[in-house]
């Protein structure tokens, strides 16, 4: 995910507020000040007393020549850096992409300077800092950062086998965002296939929708993350970043708000994506569905061999969540 900073130099009350209610990651401010914020809410503050420290933990460097370049790139890779473009000129922006490669911020001023920075080279910078009198243009530049999603790759799969099973624990995942139809999140009994299990936001003449709620699965299994990362859904937790995903691949990040273990009948469902299995243990249930690649969403008691739903394949193994290049066998 992008990061989003707004710079409150010189501090303003009403523009400290509104970083914190558009979900700024954080806030650039005079020195000891970050008291008077947190008075607001829970948002970092970069200044010598605050969260980040300027000079520690990032560098904030003017451009305006190639010295300032060569400065910027001898920054430490794993130190955060923000560049001030004194003429705002993009060449440089795209050799320190090229340079560097990652934890690269650009101070903007507006919304269409920050578009063009998130997008520059396809990959983008880091994030932005936002500096502006106009209240406005922190929420206009907040709906662009936050629109930015992973585009993640799904393929149909064919429906090989359905096997009742009998009762296992199953996770209910609980979210703080409204799902809609053709919404879910990728779900596998193993970190190289997941299937897009459907959220609850249809309508059921038994049991009422519940539109933030994926009921993921057993508790064994993994679901894909933002930043390309796996967590098994036992250890997911009230608070924890999960990934919501609909079926065109457009993602967006969703935070667990609780994460439900009830004993259920379970079933396991398998299925063939371009020679690659899949499988998933899911509840036994009507109200849990897969999604097909038209959007529409199938229960998972009436699939069949031959029926087709979408999928995700990752080709590399997982070590602790993080993909790793290695030889792995899962059954």
């Amino acid at each position: 995910m992008k990061k989003f900073w707004v710079n409150v130099i010189p501090y303003k009350k009403e523009l400290a507020i509104m970083a914190l209610e558009s979900g700024a990651e954080a806030v650039v401010l005079p020195d000891d000040e970050s008291s008077t914020v947190r008075q607001f809410g829970k948002i970092k503050t970069v200044e010598k007393n605050g969260d980040i420290k300027p000079g520690i933990d990032v560098e904030f460097i003017d451009i305006a020549n190639k010295e300032d370049e060569d400065k910027a790139a001898s920054v430490p890779g794993n130190k955060l850096i923000v560049l001030n473009m004194l003429d705002w000129t993009i060449i440089p922006i795209e050799n320190l992409l090229a340079r560097r490669g990652k934890n690269i911020m650009v101070q903007v001023e507006n919304s269409e300077q920050a578009k063009l920075m998130v997008e520059i080279l396809e990959k983008g910078v880091d994030g932005v800092v936002l500096k502006t009198k106009d209240i406005n243009e922190i929420k206009k530049c907040a709906d662009i950062i936050q629109g930015i999603s992973e585009k993640i790759a799904l393929i149909p799969a064919t429906i090989t086998n359905t096997k009742q099973l009998g009762m296992g624990d199953r996770a209910c995942l609980d979210t703080c965002t409204q799902m809609v139809p053709g919404e879910g999140m990728l779900v596998g009994n193993t970190a190289s296939g997941f299937f897009l299990v459907h959220s609850e936001s249809i309508d059921n003449p038994y049991v009422a929708s519940r539109p933030f709620r994926v009921n993921a699965g057993a508790v064994h299994a993994y679901t894909l993350s933002p930043g390309n990362k796996t967590k098994y859904l036992a250890d997911l937790k009230s608070g924890d970043e999960v990934m919501v995903v609909d079926f065109h691949g457009k993602s967006q990040t969703a935070y667990l708000g609780r994460n439900k273990i009830e004993k259920r009948p379970m079933m396991l469902i398998e299925a063939q994506a371009e020679n690659h299995p899949v499988s998933l243990v899911l509840q036994n249930a009507e109200t849990i569905r897969l999604v097909s690649p038209e959007g529409k969403a199938t229960s998972v008691t009436s699939l069949k061999p031959g029926d087709t739903v979408l999928v995700h394949i990752e080709k590399a193994g997982r070590h602790f969540g993080m993909k790793v290049d290695e030889t792995l066998i899962e059954r």
